[in-house]
């Protein structure tokens, strides 16, 4: 049994919203939602997260899962709003745990903070699998982007977060702390063994040349065009274009607010005296890796 699948652009960090749904049952899981933020202001808002809910409402499914393919760089997770109001269960890679332990430091987090993944409800294993409804689903750790990442096999559909973009994209950089692009390459290639009309779902698409955004192509597909890793490209020759890439790529926007939210499940940091919430943005620091 193959899921029925429904995608949602979040525009501003051309982010691609998953909705995963069991035909059988009409349970449900929802992957990496996104929640507004302004950074100049500080503002967030649900608004597209309202109109996600909206949509899955009147869909009448029911939510057993919110699922993050990784601690994002780029955008504020809008899991634990998702689950205020439909329930499900967030989950996140183990992996979670080396990112945590990572910018704890690095950020001087709050005395108390755990890097062990208690803020999220469920942390799987390679390999682990689990349902949605009647659908069988797999975790696959597809690391190299990053520590945490993991890609979701659910039925004949995978998410593989930014582990992929579209062929004409290419592949996700590896310059942040944790980030291997000879792991990449291994995890990518851990994928192409899967059946070749296996569909395949990205969580970003920066429309390269102009195009309209998408988000869905096949493992055939990224095994024969995509520009940073089709048949033929040596680990060697990837690991040299990889790093000469990331070199020339500037800091995520978003990188310190989103980390400080994401890697707490989506939740802000403890308020301080004041009453007031704050994110924390380290001068002179150099969070990326060197190649």
């Amino acid at each position: 049994m193959n899921p029925v699948i429904k995608s949602f652009l979040h525009a501003p960090s051309s982010t691609w919203t998953h909705l995963v749904i069991d035909p059988a049952t009409q349970a449900a899981a929802l992957i990496d939602p996104v929640l507004d933020f302004d950074y100049p202001s500080g503002a967030t808002t649900t608004d597209s997260a309202a109109g996600i809910i909206a949509d899955m409402r009147a869909l009448d499914v029911k939510l057993e899962w919110i699922l993050e393919t990784h601690a994002h760089a780029d955008h504020l997770s809008a899991a634990p709003q998702i689950r205020d109001s439909l329930g499900g269960r967030i989950a996140i890679g183990e992996g979670i745990r080396q990112v945590q332990a990572h910018f704890s430091a690095e950020l001087n987090f709050e005395a108390g903070f755990r890097s062990d993944g208690s803020q999220f409800d469920y942390l799987f294993k390679d390999g682990e699998r689990f349902h949605i409804g009647q659908l069988d689903a797999r975790v696959i750790a597809t690391p190299g982007h990053t520590r945490d990442s993991v890609s979701y096999l659910i039925g004949d559909a995978l998410f593989v977060g930014d582990t992929l973009f579209m062929p004409d994209g290419g592949t996700a950089r590896c310059d942040f702390p944790g980030g291997d692009a000879g792991l990449l390459y291994d995890s990518i290639h851990k994928l192409y063994e899967l059946p070749e009309d296996t569909r395949l779902f990205v969580c970003h698409d920066y429309a390269p040349g102009g195009r309209a955004h998408r988000c869905l192509s096949s493992i055939g597909e990224q095994r024969r065009g995509n520009i940073h890793i089709h048949e033929g490209i040596s680990r060697s020759q990837f690991i040299s274009m990889r790093g000469a890439r990331d070199r020339s790529l500037g800091m995520p926007a978003l990188l310190y607010p989103s980390v400080q939210v994401n890697v707490r499940g989506g939740e802000f940091p403890p308020a301080e005296s004041n009453g007031h919430v704050y994110l924390k943005v380290p001068l002179h620091a150099q969070p990326r890796q060197s190649a």
